[in-house]
């Protein structure tokens, strides 16, 4: 009895005699959230972070950008109809639900980054380092914010805006602001990331946002809003800055030209063993086969699970004019036979042009501008380019035909045509000019996530995509006749199922449960 007695009085004065934080949670030897912040590395290594959620945008965003457009469809796998392959078609024939995990994926990797941002944003102000530090890191913290909130308003129009660190429940249930609230943070963000940051300091670029990105980024914005004569002041800005077109097209995809002075932009991706940091576009790309190695540089490849994605369209095939260089660099075709399991034997390597099926065989198109040599399965060293200076240029004659002076327009237009080996677009007509200008973004900037903005910004989406259905429809059985009928609602993908469950103070958008 004494020796128990000893022993609870001994722990009572343990006890009584420890301070407040004796059961901090927080390590002592470890930095934390409260701490970390402090100097010019700590900082630059939130930016990196702030960066990552990229790459899980970039994998996603194809599917609802590419995908949702004229320019490719897919492969249906008719021997496996689990979520993971419908949610992906759902997207690309218009009976997505707010369910769907692409477009859920879309909707959350920006706001992980601009979490990521807001904590860099918010307390970089208080923090013992250089001016020179200072601006470079917030400049890219307020373009990638700008660029995250730019993604989510195309998508679903009006978001909560996070504009602060999120301290507590009250912080992170908000409701949604409006689209026109959305684009004024927008530009606030990326008109303080062009004064901030520098133009590039050499090419090869680092891979960092620069003044070069964030000017880009403001164009595209205010060519959103319909606001043509400034972003054509912005877009002038960018041969200044050191950016111009590669000599050669396919050029501008080779691995060994990333960060290029034609790239403005991209996301970037490292091959190798650096755990998720690899892109495998082209295995997504090409039809489901047992093997690759034909095409992949003999690297011998499973993709039958992966594989079957963003299949160029017949209608995207044939959009390319006699004699475009661009089209045998954009496009490439697998040659083989499907067995009674939907997986496809590869026999040969083909090139697009003039391409006719051997005997027995079946060509199917694939994404062939991602096709670089690699060493390591299902693992590349592709960036995905985000801004290029031919998007500048085309932007640029855009603006300019839609203020009325189309010899400014066609200078612009013609220096990408002319690289792409065709002859000087000459039209005059504003109108029929901005459709020439419109089929040049198409085939110029195929398969980089372009066309379904461009045509809801033209307002061409409802026309266009549903002529597409009708093709597609006469072309695959499969495909139900409550698909590709594209009205209004679906110019906007559906808030996720899970947030509106989450946060009462969310709505819907119109006609999604």
């Amino acid at each position: 009895m004494v020796k128990h007695i000893f022993i609870t009085a001994a722990v009572a004065c343990a006890f009584a005699s420890c301070k407040k934080d004796f059961i901090s949670l927080t390590p002592q030897d470890q930095p934390s959230s409260a701490t970390f912040f402090q100097t010019e590395a700590q900082f630059r290594q939130g930016i990196i972070a702030a960066y990552t959620p990229l790459r899980d945008l970039m994998n996603n965003d194809f599917f609802t950008a590419e995908m949702r457009s004229d320019n490719t469809h897919y492969e249906y796998y008719s021997i496996n109809r689990g979520t993971a392959y419908q949610y992906k078609e759902n997207i690309a024939d218009f009976v997505d639900e707010a369910i769907d995990d692409v477009s859920n994926a879309v909707y959350f990797a920006p706001y992980k980054g601009i979490v990521k941002t807001n904590i860099v944003i918010g307390r970089i102000g208080a923090a013992n380092i250089s001016d020179t530090a200072r601006k470079s890191i917030e400049g890219q913290a307020r373009f990638l914010r700008a660029f995250y909130y730019f993604k989510l308003v195309r998508y679903f129009g009006g978001v909560p805006l996070y504009l602060k660190e999120s301290t507590n429940a009250d912080d992170a249930f908000i409701g949604r602001s409006t689209a026109d609230q959305v684009y004024d943070q927008i530009i606030t963000d990326a008109k303080t990331a062009i004064d901030l940051l520098q133009p590039p300091a050499k090419f090869p670029q680092s891979g960092e946002a620069t003044k070069g990105a964030a000017t880009m980024l403001l164009a595209d914005v205010y060519m959103t809003l319909k606001k043509y004569p400034e972003a054509e002041a912005l877009l002038k800005t960018l041969p200044g800055m050191g950016y111009t077109l590669l000599p050669d097209y396919a050029s501008v995809f080779s691995t060994s030209n990333k960060n290029s002075r034609e790239s403005i932009f991209e996301v970037q991706y490292l091959q190798g063993l650096q755990g998720g940091q690899q892109s495998n576009f082209i295995y997504l790309f090409l039809p489901r086969c047992k093997s690759t190695a034909l095409i992949t540089y003999g690297v011998a490849t499973n993709n039958t699970g992966t594989g079957g994605w963003n299949t160029p369209t017949t209608d995207m095939i044939n959009a390319y004019e006699p004699n475009d260089k661009r089209k045998d660099v954009s496009i490439g075709v697998a040659e083989g036979v499907y067995d009674a399991s939907c997986v496809f034997t590869l026999s040969a390597y083909k090139s697009i042009l003039n391409y006719k099926p051997a005997t027995g065989k079946t060509g199917v198109p694939f994404i062939k501008k991602y096709l670089n040599p690699h060493t390591n399965v299902n693992n590349t060293d592709d960036n995905w380019p985000v801004y290029r200076y031919a998007d500048a240029l085309l932007l640029l004659a855009e603006a300019q035909n839609a203020q009325g002076r189309p010899a400014d327009a066609l200078a612009n237009l013609n220096m990408v045509r002319t690289r792409a080996g065709l002859p000087a677009a000459t039209e005059m007509d504003q109108t029929n000019l901005a459709d020439i200008i419109a089929h040049e973004r198409r085939v110029e900037l195929a398969f980089e996530n372009k066309r379904w903005h461009d045509l809801v910004r033209t307002g061409k989406a409802i026309e266009v995509m549903n002529a597409d259905g009708v093709r597609l429809k006469q072309q695959y059985s499969y495909l139900s006749p409550a698909s590709y009928n594209v009205t209004t609602s679906k110019l906007l993908y559906p808030i996720p199922k899970s947030e509106i469950l989450t946060n009462p103070k969310l709505t819907q958008n119109p006609d999604y449960n």
